[in-house]
């Protein structure tokens, strides 16, 4: 829903400008709860990292390039990546006694 809404609010946008949108409204949504909710299946994997596909390709300039190339241009990792960077620093913090039991 949040990728249709920018997608219908702006004509042209800048890859300055999508990325913030896109960190700040779409990819909050789909990494929300991921270290409770992780998806097991390739499926569920695919379908999320199918949203980040399709956004990367609403800046006319990109639309035509791989998903590896729109990612490497407006600097943003895969889904998969962020939840497993997401895992070890969880990991780490548990190791290293950071969080708090009470």
């Amino acid at each position: 829903m949040m990728l249709g809404l920018i997608k219908r609010n702006f004509v042209y946008i800048s890859r300055n400008c999508f990325v913030i949108l896109y960190k700040s409204l779409v990819r909050s949504h789909l990494e929300y709860a991921n270290c409770v909710w992780y998806p097991k299946r390739k499926t569920d994997d695919d379908k999320l990292e199918r949203v980040q596909k399709r956004a990367t390709k609403l800046i006319p300039e990109l639309a035509k390039k791989t998903y590896g190339e729109r990612l490497r241009i407006l600097n943003l990792p895969t889904l998969k990546y962020r939840r497993y960077r997401g895992n070890m620093i969880e990991l780490f913090k548990m190791i290293k006694g950071i969080y708090d039991p009470h």
